[in-house]
């Protein structure tokens, strides 16, 4: 066989932007599989599961025309403040120093040593 391939050609859709899952399914409506940017490494999914990702950049870009069913390499982001480790509970915020100074009350005497207690053994 010649170098010619039989598939017909498709129009490469704009994903940027897109979460993983939406632009796999766009993908795949026009025809196309994106994949991550190293071929020796992990599938895609795996690199997005769990969590929402964003797709920062694709190659080749949007309107070119490529094989039915050619990769479209995409870069990613987190898109959420937990990472890749998923949903986490928020983090409330530290207490303002200020507050936690604590004024010495002088009427207060349970913190004074007094000079009736037993001597220490």
């Amino acid at each position: 066989m010649g170098g010619h391939r039989h598939a017909d050609l498709v129009v490469v859709p704009d994903v940027v932007g897109m979460t993983v899952s939406d632009a796999r399914q766009v993908a795949t409506e026009a025809g196309v599989a994106l994949a991550q940017p190293d071929p020796d490494g992990p599938p895609l999914g795996a690199l997005t599961w769990p969590g929402v990702w964003l797709i920062t950049e694709q190659d080749p870009p949007p309107g070119s025309r490529v094989y039915r069913w050619d990769s479209v390499r995409v870069r990613f982001r987190s898109a959420g403040p937990g990472g890749s480790a998923g949903v986490r509970e928020p983090r409330r915020p530290l207490p303002d120093p200020d507050e936690l100074s604590a004024a010495k009350d002088p009427e207060d005497t349970t913190g004074d040593v007094s000079e009736d207690r037993a001597p220490e053994r």
